[in-house]
C-alpha cells in the first residue's frame, strides 16, 4: 500500500497554489508564453488565464506578468516573486513526499499496526536540531560514526548503533538532522582545551539569558543556524562570556542523535 496526497497552499481561505497551477507556472517559465504553456500542461487558453488571474488576485505581489513589444512580439513571464514561490513550493512538496514515504513505511493495513503512525508526531525535548547532509559513515563492529555536514561546513559526529543505522536507512548524501540537548553542550573560549568531546563547533555568542543558577547561551554558527547551551551562571561569569565573543561548543558524539 502506498499513501499519496496532493498539496494545496491557501491564501484568505482560498486555493492559491495547487499542483495544476504549479505545472502551469513551470510551463510559463520555460515557454515564455501562456498559450504555449497551456498546451504543455495541458489546459485551455481561457483556463490558463483564469488560473493566472486567480493567483495574481490572491497574491500580495504579482506572480505572472505580460511583456509587450520586442522582436518576438511580447509574451508572458514569471516575476521574481513568482520564481521564489516555485522554489518554495518545490521544497515543501519534497518534504511532503518524504513524510508520506515515512508514513507508508510505518503503516501496515493487513496487520493493523496503525499505532506506529504516532511516532511521526512525537516531539522531543532536545533543543538543538542542526540540519545538514550525511557526509561519511564509518562502521565498527557494534556502532557507527556518522558525520553530518551542516551548512557552515563544520563536521558533526554522531555515534549510533548499527541497528539504528539500518532501521533509519541512513545513507551517505541524505539530508539529516543532528539532535542534541542544550545541557550536553559545553562552552570554551579555548579552541585547544583538552576534552573528550568529539565535536568542536566554532561560533559567536548572539545572546545570553541568565537567572541565579543557570544561563542559556545561544551561539551563532553561521548560515542561520544556532546552538543553545545551558551552563551555570557561575561558569558564564568565570569564563567572562559576553555577546559577540567567539567561542567553541563541544558535544560528545554519544550525545548526538540523528533524525531524518
Amino acid at each position: 500500500m502506498e499513501i499519496s496526497s496532493n498539496m494545496t497552499l491557501e491564501l484568505s481561505e482560498k486555493p492559491f497554489l495547487i499542483e495544476k497551477r504549479i505545472d502551469l507556472l513551470y510551463a510559463i517559465l520555460k515557454e515564455g508564453s501562456i498559450s504555449k504553456a497551456a498546451k504543455v500542461v495541458p489546459m485551455s487558453y481561457k483556463s490558463a488565464w483564469e488560473a493566472v488571474n486567480a493567483m495574481n488576485n490572491l497574491s500580495p505581489i504579482p506572480i505572472v506578468q505580460k511583456e509587450t513589444g520586442g522582436a518576438g512580439g511580447g509574451g508572458t513571464k514569471l516575476t521574481s516573486y513568482g520564481k521564489n514561490l516555485l522554489k518554495t513550493y518545490t521544497i515543501l512538496k519534497s518534504e511532503q513526499n518524504k513524510f508520506l514515504e515515512r508514513l507508508t513505511s510505518l503503516t501496515d493495513m493487513d496487520s493493523g499496526t496503525l499505532k506506529t503512525i504516532g511516532r511521526l508526531s512525537m516531539q522531543i525535548s532536545a533543543r538543538n536540531q542542526i540540519s545538514g547532509k550525511i557526509d561519511k559513515i564509518i562502521k565498527g563492529d557494534v556502532n557507527a560514526n556518522v558525520v553530518i555536514l551542516p551548512k557552515n561546513g563544520q563536521e558533526l559526529f554522531a555515534n549510533v548503533s548499527l541497528s539504528s543505522l539500518i532501521n533509519l536507512d541512513i545513507q551517505k548524501g541524505q539530508d539529516a538532522v543532528a539532535i542534541f540537548k542544550s545541557s550536553n553542550v559545553l562552552i570554551s573560549t579555548d579552541e585547544n582545551i583538552a576534552i573528550s568531546a568529539r565535536n568542536k563547533i566554532k561560533g559567536k555568542i548572539s545572546s545570553i539569558s541568565k537567572n541565579n543558577t543557570n544561563s542559556e547561551v545561544i551561539i551563532d554558527i553561521g548560515h542561520g543556524q544556532n546552538i543553545a547551551s545551558i551552563i551555570t551562571t557561575g561558569a558564564v561569569k568565570k569564563l567572562g562570556l559576553e555577546v559577540g565573543d567567539e567561542v567553541y561548543a563541544f558535544i560528545k558524539s554519544n550525545d548526538v542523535m540523528i533524525g531524518k
